[in-house]
């Protein structure tokens, strides 16, 4: 199964393989799902069974198509790890903060994207388990800071990334792992168009190259024959338009995630 020769490599039991190993672990999925309809409060809802939250919220979860469809085809486990994601909301919703933090950094290790959703997690945190006591008025006391709950979900994330990550680091291939989980040399679009504003900007510089080379205010030999349009995987640089760093994109990043409120008081 595992004898690869070419990138056209096709193999039925690889096929089934995935085919089957997807499947089976939706069971996680579905655990998950089970646990977070438990932490819904159902007390004041209707008779009827399609106005309770919790198969509101099952129905919307479990009947998600692109998980039953997409996911089985494409062969990527979405399912199992929104499954983690959610068995640790779940457990957050359940006051056991310490299994929380550990099933999110698994799942992160499992795959980085979810690294958007970890200054939540965190802040949560901070907030819920770092701080033991409130005031009766609700906000935080901040004597009631405990240092010893911080070291404890330091330890937890450290033992999970050094268990992940310990193997790359003792052959050093650590920076060869993180040029893979951050390729910028795929650009910023990647296999054709990413849905986001960077399609619109890459598509304004197309539109302005072809104006300018219509007026005459460039010259064809410096415009690159390849472009962010032209589907490759690869980094360009931008005609007109200034060129987009890493950099300038982790910065705007940063400041979507922060959103507007962080920036009220400035």
């Amino acid at each position: 199964m595992l004898n690869v020769h070419n990138l056209n490599y096709s193999s039925s039991r690889t096929l089934l393989f995935q085919r089957f190993s997807v499947i089976f672990m939706d069971v996680l999925f579905v655990y998950a799902v089970r646990e977070c309809c438990k932490c819904i409060d159902g007390k004041k809802v209707g008779k009827e069974l399609t106005e309770k939250p919790k198969f509101i919220l099952s129905v919307l979860l479990l009947w998600n198509f692109g998980l039953l469809i997409v996911d089985h085809i494409h062969f990527q486990y979405n399912g199992f790890l929104f499954g983690l994601m959610l068995l640790s909301i779940a457990r957050l919703f359940q006051k056991r903060h310490m299994e929380g933090a550990f099933l999110f950094a698994v799942l992160l290790h499992f795959k980085h994207i979810y690294l958007y959703v970890a200054p939540a997690y965190g802040v949560y945190l901070l907030r819920s388990y770092c701080f033991t006591a409130n005031k009766p008025d609700g906000s935080i006391r901040w004597k009631s800071f405990s240092f010893v709950r911080v070291i404890s979900l330091g330890l937890v994330v450290f033992l999970v990334s050094a268990l992940s990550l310990g193997p790359f680091l003792a052959l050093n291939q650590l920076p060869q792992v993180f040029s893979r989980l951050f390729p910028f040399k795929r650009g910023l679009c990647h296999a054709y168009w990413a849905p986001n504003f960077w399609a619109l900007y890459n598509a304004l510089d197309k539109v302005l190259s072809v104006i300018g080379l219509k007026l005459k205010f460039l010259d064809p030999n410096n415009i690159p024959k390849a472009s962010m349009t032209s589907g490759l995987v690869q980094q360009f640089q931008h005609t007109v338009l200034p060129s987009v760093t890493p950099l300038a994109t982790l910065i705007c990043t940063l400041i979507a995630i922060l959103g507007p409120e962080a920036f009220s008081d400035v």
